[in-house]
């Protein structure tokens, strides 16, 4: 698959999602796009059985991403787990906003931040989690999700 990563059994990682993209999707039987980017999916992607969750977040540290919007990508990435749906979470270049949702995803599934940042970054080595912007969200998210904050 061009520009997709596998984070686990259910989790994939990815830089903008084109139409040429849509049978890399059916072959890997992703169910769930979050778009956290501006633009929508081409309508050739929305089409059932895929799902598209549109986040639209700026890669800026002067518009951090909200925890709402991070909360929101989670809960539905945790209901299609529920089902052993796959869930690929993309942004322009996959490397950031993509990857602080991802690393969310693994917090609500257990993981601590910097466990979650660093095995995305094994898994999909272009990723930087660790920019300082969003790491901040990533370990802000851990705490909000952990009720410390």
């Amino acid at each position: 698959m061009s520009n997709f990563s596998r984070i686990t059994d259910l989790l994939y990682l990815s830089s903008l999602i084109r139409k040429e993209h849509l049978a890399d999707l059916h072959t890997q039987k992703i169910r769930l796009l979050i778009n956290m980017t501006h633009e929508q999916a081409p309508p050739e992607v929305r089409r059932p059985p895929v799902r598209v969750l549109h986040l639209p977040t700026f890669d800026t540290p002067f518009l951090p991403i909200r925890i709402s919007i991070l909360r929101r990508g989670v809960e539905a990435a945790l209901a299609a787990f529920e089902s052993q749906e796959r869930v690929l979470v993309y942004c322009r270049y996959g490397i950031h906003r993509s990857v602080a949702m991802a690393s969310c995803i693994l917090i609500a599934q257990g993981m601590g931040a910097e466990e979650a940042m660093a095995f995305i970054k094994q898994q999909r080595p272009v990723a930087d989690p660790t920019i300082w912007y969003i790491r901040r969200r990533i370990v802000r998210f851990e705490k909000a999700w952990r009720g410390s904050i």
